[in-house]
């Protein structure tokens, strides 16, 4: 029993993280990656074309291309809608001049079949659509961090649930830990073994709290019938039947539509409208519609989002008739309003780019949370077993197993990861297209590489682990551009001159991966060699049980980048 009761929390923090520790990595590594998922497919599909450029002073002529065309594709459709060139949000990309319509449903069913085409924005021709390799992409890769890989969806959701509520529980009871977490905020002793990791522990984890505290609660709120089913299954019952009563309530109401035909939208006029609405808001697009018995109306979308609620954007809604603003009903429920905010704080589907930037930040200092706490697990428990030495009971030599057991997971997951991801990259570029399953093999070449730097690390003294595999990731994520500067013609030299930062962000954020890993492996190298009490050509030599006494002080980025970092 612990004396008090900031120690048994303590106690609760430590192994609630250690038990769920590598999972929650790689749930941060994913997730942190779908914040630009959107940027990675758009890189791994490099046959797609550069976005089109059009001067946003050409909306009137660039509608009346998508309303000739519809006209002529689908003229009894139950929708048409209109995509202006513009940078979406979901998803994040450049779009072109494109048409969409949905057919009129047939009897007995409520939605057609919907189509869409690209268009010429000089000519309104339809562009050939553009064959692009099959790749998992970055959709993919994101949904790895609640779904997992090699266990069915529902087993993938329920263990990611269970290490989510772990990890709300060690975040409070962190906090409850913490003496003066303000104070510890600004504190970072460096050179200072096992104290430098816990400090380094403190500054990340109170600099990322608020963002933890939001991606831990609203991704439990994301399953919440997968984690919590039994206030569903009271209200709705147990069935498959029972339960579609659920979601039928939370769907607007059903409505009857009559075909679009014969329309004469005055452009015009309609832009006039929008503008007066709008303001220079630019439009992204329009979608027409003309529900039974009433007349025909166009609902218009802006750029950009309007708040959090993603999922629920400005509309104006208009007439196509004569282009005056018509008021458009208000079909929301709070519950799903509320559950959507939720959703969109979680994607940040809503975040421009700065704000995108920091969502992408908070997820690696997750990371590094996840990353030091485990390292500090170690460098403490291997101080207690070296004041230990000697020993040769049952428990000593347990201890020891579990230390060693808990150090090759560290160095291959930590290191292994993240080398795993730039493989990924590379099997993109590397895998003939034309083979079969070839998104599948992709991932197959991520939880390869992973499984090959745990074993390595369990193969080979562990500090000389953790930097051949540092430096291997170094070279992994450096050479990426290079890659694909070889295999492609989406390089730097053509997408920086061209201004399409999504593929060259790309590209740039390799080599400053690669660039903070190496910064990383130098570090560790110079510090090892001076506890060690080597010199350079002498490298780092522990092997067998000599590893397992060998005292593991890994440098930290933090301590790396800190001016007043010294060299103990």
């Amino acid at each position: 029993m612990k004396a008090s009761f900031r120690q048994c929390m303590a106690w609760l923090h430590t192994w609630t993280g250690l038990v769920t520790g590598w999972v929650l990595f790689f749930v941060f590594v994913t997730g942190t990656a779908g914040y630009v998922d959107d940027e990675i497919t758009r890189w791994m599909q490099p046959e797609l074309p550069l976005p089109t450029r059009v001067d946003p002073g050409d909306e009137a002529r660039l509608l009346g291309l998508g309303l000739a065309r519809l006209e002529i594709a689908a003229p009894q459709a139950k929708s048409w809608t209109i995509t202006l060139p513009h940078l979406g949000l979901e998803p994040r990309v450049e779009h072109g001049l494109g048409v969409s319509w949905e057919d009129m449903p047939p009897a007995g069913r409520d939605t057609g079949r919907r189509r869409s085409e690209t268009l010429n924005t000089a000519t309104g021709e339809v562009e050939p659509a553009v064959l692009a390799r099959d790749t998992a992409g970055g959709r993919r890769l994101y949904r790895l961090h609640y779904e997992l890989h090699y266990v069915s969806r529902v087993t993938g959701f329920r263990l990611v649930g269970i290490c989510t509520m772990l990890m709300l529980l060690a975040v409070v009871t962190g906090v409850i830990t913490h003496k003066k977490i303000f104070t510890d905020f600004f504190t970072f002793r460096p050179g200072k073994g096992q104290r430098s990791w816990l400090d380094a522990h403190n500054v990340v984890s109170v600099m990322s709290l608020p963002f933890f505290l939001m991606i831990t609660y609203t991704g439990l709120v994301f399953l919440a019938f997968q984690y919590l089913p039994a206030g569903r299954d009271v209200v709705y019952g147990t069935s498959e039947v029972q339960r579609q009563a659920l979601f039928e309530e939370l769907r607007p109401p059903k409505r009857e539509y009559q075909p679009l035909s014969g329309l004469q939208v005055p452009v015009p006029e309609l832009l006039r409208q929008i503008q007066v609405t709008l303001g220079d808001a630019r439009i992204a697009s329009l979608q027409i519609m003309q529900p039974a018995g009433k007349g025909p109306y166009i609902d218009v979308r802006p750029v950009g989002a309007s708040g959090v609620n993603f999922y629920d954007p400005r509309v104006a809604r208009f007439s196509a008739v004569d282009g005056r603003p018509l008021a458009r009903a208000d079909e929301g429920n709070a519950a799903v309003a509320t559950q959507r905010t939720m959703f969109a704080l979680h994607e940040g589907n809503f975040a421009n780019w700065w704000l995108r930037w920091l969502y992408v930040v908070s997820g690696l200092l997750g990371c590094a949370v996840i990353g030091t706490g485990l390292v500090l697990w170690t460098v403490k428990r291997r101080t207690q077993h070296l004041q230990k030495a000697g020993a040769d009971s049952f428990t000593a030599r347990l201890n020891a197993g579990g230390l060693r057991l808990v150090e090759i997971l560290n160095a291959g997951t930590l290191v292994g990861l993240p080398l795993a991801v730039a493989a990924y990259f590379w099997g993109n570029r590397l895998l003939p297209v034309a083979l079969a399953d070839r998104a599948a093999w992709e991932l197959h070449v991520l939880f390869l590489v992973w499984g090959w730097a745990l074993l390595y690390a369990s193969i080979r003294p562990l500090k000389r682990a953790w930097v051949e595999l540092l430096w291997l990731t170094v070279a992994a994520y450096a050479l990426v551009p290079v890659l694909n500067a070889v295999t492609t013609d989406r390089h730097l030299g053509v997408t920086l001159p061209y201004g399409d930062w999504g593929l060259a962000g790309f590209d740039l954020s390799m080599l400053a991966l690669a660039a903070i890993f190496a910064h990383t492996a130098l570090k560790l190298q110079r510090k090892w060699r001076v506890v060690d009490g080597v010199g350079p050509a002498a490298g780092i030599v522990v092997s067998g049980r000599a590893a397992a006494s060998s005292q593991i002080d890994v440098p930290n980025p933090v301590a790396a980048t800190n001016p007043a970092g010294g060299r103990p």
